[in-house]
């Protein structure tokens, strides 16, 4: 029977990468107050944004897909979900919302869980929404060459009810005594979570829930702000990859928690590096809007579409980007490239 020990530190964890991560990210979120506090509209706006952003990419690492506009419309709730795909994307989006608005008052546990699964699968009548699997389950690897492979057996039907509920009492416990910094936990829970794999579907959703409602309740917020699934999307196959790693030997208690935790935790430092720096452009250098959509092209290397600048400063309206834009290749100070959907603009280096 596999423990859960949540209460002395793992060895292979006390480096100094993995120790800088964690003193970088306590840095920043002893500036997180006065983040938060700086500018209440632009942080609605990034709010809202980050919502659709989240629940948009968490889906699609699954291969769930709507269109941007329609997931646009399926998050605000003005629209009904009218397939399969579309009704998982509405129910992550009831997930999301419970979290955001009652993570204070959550106690984790197998119970807890069962019933934000059963809400993720609430516009499906025909599914296993809260239940765990009733039958015994594989993690594959899709090779290049299209055969699938088995990349982890995780824990069976039978053995899984028990597992979940022994998880979260670690948990809880190893958060009381508090020996433990709580990154560690999060990054230890949802790494078993994941290869305890308690669903029929929807494990890898139901862990990036889970990564919000424990990160927040530990007074990390920034996922409120910044999609962390995003920025896990953005960087899937160094995911699975660190996934990978990281529970080899999970049966045996002998795997290696240092490569996924390194990974989780330098997502979190770079939600919390852009944070930073959308928030310190607006209220601490005081630049205006046109300024801001200027001083973007300073900051990032490559093309930058008007949908980017839209999605990084959300309270700029498009009809203020689109005339900055003009200003600025007029000054020659940017350039267009390419064309239709597809246009974009760079840095102009000559």
């Amino acid at each position: 029977m596999r423990k859960f020990n949540y209460r002395e530190a793992d060895k292979e964890l006390f480096t100094p990468e993995i120790m800088n991560l964690i003193a970088k990210i306590h840095e920043y979120k002893g500036k997180q107050e006065l983040f938060v506090q700086a500018k209440p509209d632009i942080l609605e706006a990034m709010l809202e944004v980050a919502k659709v952003q989240s629940t948009g990419a968490s889906n699609r690492i699954e291969g769930i897909f709507t269109s941007d506009a329609r997931l646009s419309e399926l998050v605000s709730k003005k629209a009904e979900p009218l397939n399969r795909d579309e009704e998982e994307i509405a129910g992550y989006r009831e997930v999301l919302n419970t979290i955001h608005e009652n993570y204070d008052y959550i106690k984790l546990s197998s119970n807890i869980i069962l019933q934000l699964h059963r809400d993720l699968y609430s516009y499906h009548p025909y599914s296993n929404g809260g239940k765990y699997k009733n039958q015994d389950n594989i993690i594959e690897e899709v090779e290049s060459s299209g055969i699938s492979t088995i990349r982890f057996k995780p824990l069976s039907a039978f053995e899984t009810p028990s597992a979940v509920d022994r998880l979260c009492e670690a948990y809880n416990e190893g958060k009381k005594e508090g020996k433990i910094d709580s990154l560690i936990l999060v990054s230890k829970f949802v790494l078993d979570f994941l290869c305890i794999h308690p669903f029929n579907d929807g494990n890898g959703r139901m862990s990036r829930l889970l990564t919000l409602l424990l990160l927040y309740q530990e007074g990390y917020i920034v996922g409120k702000y910044i999609s962390i699934e995003m920025l896990i999307e953005n960087t899937k196959e160094n995911y699975y990859e660190t996934l990978k790693e990281s529970s080899q030997e999970w049966y045996e208690e002998n795997n290696n928690l240092s490569p996924f935790v390194k990974y989780y935790l330098s997502i979190l430092l770079k939600a919390y590096k852009e944070f930073s720096e959308r928030v310190e452009t607006v209220e601490i250098r005081g630049l205006n809007k046109s300024e801001r959509v200027k001083d973007l092209f300073d900051k990032k290397v490559g093309k930058i579409s008007k949908n980017d600048i839209g999605k990084i400063y959300p309270d700029i309206s498009i009809t203020t980007i689109e005339k900055a834009l003009s200003d600025l290749l007029k000054d020659g100070y940017i350039r267009k490239v390419g064309s239709g959907r597809a246009t974009a603009y760079i840095k102009n280096t000559d």
